[in-house]
């Protein structure tokens, strides 16, 4: 399992060792790792671009609600009209460029939370990429991972490509999850993308008593029954993880760890709950993956670390 560590921005400090929390446990750790976290230039520009996007974000909420879908989708084959990032794409592995993408939201949200990812990833030069909405009363992942299936076999079958990408949000990625490891979703999903997902549960779940969040809660039969043996899964896993994730409690929790997964973990720092998705890091790091995988989910272009390897990879931040 490959572990790669990349900070969002450049901080001013360096964060803190592994051994910064030996003595604490539970949710006093959490809790102080957060706080660590924030109390840093990186953490209080995340936290500022945390509320601001919250607050755009709930302006454009409403529009999210309109329709159960909607495709951004690239007409015909010519090249004329594209810009050169996106030409270039399209040019070097058409495959890649058309393979579609289908993005998946959190608990209570819509499909407005991916409105910078999906215009970033259109500039970057992939052809489809498709948003979706399921009901805000849903109560139970099982339910929800196969509906999502139904959503990704019409794709595939609007589409003619026998296996798409999918990227979750939150509970989104818990969802897909669900749906590539337990219901065989892996035929149909190369790459699964996860953003701040509960892998491992999440303690700020018993704040909303509910059926779903009792499900996401770390030790739940659910999270229990996803740590199950899984026998040759197909599918390529990449979760983002942020120190400054106030949803996912503790934030580790978001790293996917299993054994019988192909998995790359990704570390942010400074980087809230709701901003993963808008985040410069995220949406370049998920355009670099998609573009560059070949069928074995081995990188492609130079660069590029493999998603396959065994071994710890460091992300040298850029300067602001």
């Amino acid at each position: 399992m490959a572990i790669e560590r990349c900070l969002a921005t450049a901080p001013a400090a360096s964060p803190p060792g592994p051994d910064a929390d030996a003595g604490r446990t539970g949710v006093g750790a959490t809790s102080w790792g957060i706080a660590r976290a924030l109390l840093t230039p990186t953490g209080i520009a995340g936290a500022l671009l945390e509320a601001t996007w919250c607050g755009l974000h709930l302006g454009l909420y409403p529009l999210g609600l309109l329709g159960p879908r909607a495709t951004d989708q690239r007409v015909g084959y010519g090249l004329g009209h594209l810009s050169p990032t996106r030409r270039g794409l399209a040019v070097q592995n058409v495959e890649a460029a058309e393979t579609p993408i289908l993005l998946v939201h959190g608990f209570v949200d819509n499909r407005s939370v991916f409105t910078v990812l999906r215009r970033g990833l259109r500039r970057r030069g992939f052809g489809r990429i498709e948003t979706i909405n399921y009901s805000i009363l849903t109560g139970d992942v099982r339910t929800a991972a196969a509906d999502l299936g139904a959503e990704v076999e019409r794709l595939v079958a609007e589409t003619g490509y026998e296996r798409i990408h999918v990227i979750g949000h939150s509970m989104g990625g818990i969802i897909a999850r669900y749906y590539v490891t337990r219901l065989g979703g892996d035929r149909h999903v190369h790459t699964l993308v996860t953003l701040g997902t509960p892998h491992a549960g999440t303690y700020s779940a018993y704040g909303w008593p509910s059926g779903v969040t009792r499900q996401l809660r770390p030790g739940s039969s659910l999270i229990k029954e996803m740590q199950q043996p899984i026998r040759d899964c197909q599918t390529r896993f990449i979760a983002y993880w942020s120190d400054l994730d106030q949803i996912m409690l503790p934030p580790r929790n978001a790293a996917l760890h299993h054994d019988d997964l192909n998995v790359h973990n990704i570390e942010l720092h400074g980087v809230g709950h709701m901003s993963l998705p808008i985040t410069r890091a995220v949406v370049h790091g998920i355009s670099t993956a998609l573009a560059h995988l070949d069928t074995r989910g081995v990188a492609v272009a130079p660069g590029v670390s493999d998603i396959g390897t065994h071994r710890a990879v460091t992300c040298q931040p850029r300067s602001s």
